[in-house]
């Protein structure tokens, strides 16, 4: 039976690990469109739409009809006694503390006006109240105003939700950039690391036959540690790379991801000199809308001021029923229940304040103006970072296209001084020269492809050209 045990055990336990090493695998294409449905911030989002989508309901809820209910039971531990004039039942001169001491001296006394009062229990020990109450809102200016104010605010958070995306786009292009950059960094410096080794082995065997200086080997040992510690440097950037490109996706840090596009073909997939032209309307920016809703939000606080000065009216009608007993008997057939029923309507005008819902009316003009200030600023902004959006992306391109021929050059003369180190007609200076000014051309280049994906992104975000 152990046994049994053990195999079910060990064949779990694998299942395990390999769902832990389960591989996802995305195209850029394909990363963008998984983090719009599944990044956190997408999906807090679409909380808040669902949030505002109950907030719209409850402000409507506000100007239906309203029915509540309630049930009062009350048992006197102790009930209260009310004192009553004497006078009132009888004539006798007999001070009269107690209702008994009244009968008992009737008979005896003359008619003559008694003193003191009489301690009298009114009602029963125990009783029930059941009402049932319907309200309506008949009119209220600030309800007619909340009810568009919660329109307006869900209108913005549909809003949010596609600034919201936009940003995700830009942030998983950004991220997923990242990760290809230090592949090709690590695959470039292990090319190079590959090559300078063997130049290293040969100038070591070189120098140790006599044909060379000690020099020579010790500068190449140099440049190849050099190599050697970036290298390291840019393995450990690639798991926080990649731990990035899935925060930003919505994923656990730590999933597994394989990349199936590559850096240079994104770069020349990415070019569009079309793009640049791309005339800019800021009316159909989604900042500006976003501008534009909030300053209908302080408009609606104005007139929601303005409202506070005019009457409201609600209407009411009530039924309830009541009974009463010495002790708890109200379930019995024989108990007596005595019904009632109101209908009222209640109308508030309100009439002076003290100037002070003017101050507030005013201090909400005082917003709104604002708010049109702000509004034509940020019509501004947005046509100035489209142009230097624009700008930033075309000098990307070129300098891509410039860092690709410079690449090539490089790497010829590394390749020419190389040769005629080993021939010994130029010095490990020249070498060296040559192979920092091919490294710093590798990283350019690189970075230049970043650069053109990633400044596409940010135009498309100015342009605030749709998600595909």
């Amino acid at each position: 039976m152990k046994k049994y045990i053990y195999i079910l055990s060990f064949f779990a336990f694998i299942q395990t690990i390999n769902a832990q090493e389960k591989i996802m695998n995305f195209s850029l294409q394909e990363a963008i469109d998984f983090a719009l449905e599944n990044s956190y911030n997408t999906r807090a989002a679409k909380n808040d739409i669902n949030s505002a989508k109950e907030k719209v309901w409850e402000t409507t809820t506000i100007g239906l009809p309203q029915i509540n209910g309630k049930v009062d039971y009350q048992n006197f531990l102790k009930q209260p006694v009310s004192l009553l004039p004497a006078a009132a039942f009888d004539n006798t001169t007999s001070t009269v503390n107690t209702v008994e001491d009244y009968f008992d001296l009737m008979p005896n006394r003359e008619p003559t006006p008694p003193e003191g009062f009489i301690p009298v229990v009114f009602g029963t020990k125990q009783n029930v109240n059941a009402t049932v109450t319907l309200t309506q809102l008949l009119f209220d200016g600030s309800y007619l105003v909340g009810l568009q104010a919660s329109k307006t605010f869900l209108k913005i958070s549909k809003q949010a939700e596609e600034k919201t995306e936009l940003i995700t786009r830009e942030a998983v292009i950004n991220a997923y950039g990242n990760v290809l950059v230090t592949e090709k960094s690590i695959s470039i410096l292990e090319g190079n690391i590959k090559i300078l080794q063997k130049n290293f082995n040969d100038a070591k065997k070189i120098y140790e036959n006599g044909l060379n200086e000690e020099e020579d080997v010790e500068q190449l040992e140099i440049t190849l540690g050099n190599l050697k510690n970036q290298l390291n440097s840019v393995i450990r950037m690639k798991e926080i790379a990649y731990q990035m490109l899935n925060l930003s996706m919505g994923n656990p840090i730590d999933t597994k991801l394989t990349l199936t596009d590559s850096l240079d073909g994104l770069a020349e997939d990415n070019i569009s000199l079309a793009l640049i032209n791309t005339e800019f309307n800021y009316n159909n920016h989604i900042d500006f809308k976003i501008s534009e809703n909030d300053r209908e939000t302080k408009r609606l606080m104005m007139k929601l001021e303005q409202s506070k000065a005019l009457p409201s009216l609600s209407a009411f009608v009530n039924y309830g029923t009541q009974a009463f007993s010495d002790s708890f008997s109200f379930f019995d057939s024989n108990q007596q229940w005595f019904q009632s029923s109101l209908f009222g309507v209640s109308l508030n005008v309100p009439i002076f304040s003290s100037l002070g819902r003017t101050s507030k009316t005013a201090q909400a003009k005082i917003a709104l103006e604002t708010a049109d200030l702000r509004l034509e600023e940020t019509k501004q902004k947005l046509s100035l970072q489209a142009q230097k959006a624009k700008n930033d992306y075309q000098l990307s391109i070129q300098n891509y296209e410039t860092n690709k021929k410079n690449v090539g050059l490089a790497e010829r003369i590394e390749k020419k001084q190389r040769i005629k180190f080993f021939e010994g007609i130029s010095s490990s200076f020249d070498l060296l020269q040559a192979q920092n000014q091919l490294y710093t051309q590798q990283q350019n280049y690189i970075q230049s492809m970043l650069d053109v994906i990633a400044k596409k992104a940010a135009l498309e975000n100015a342009l605030n050209l749709p998600i595909k």
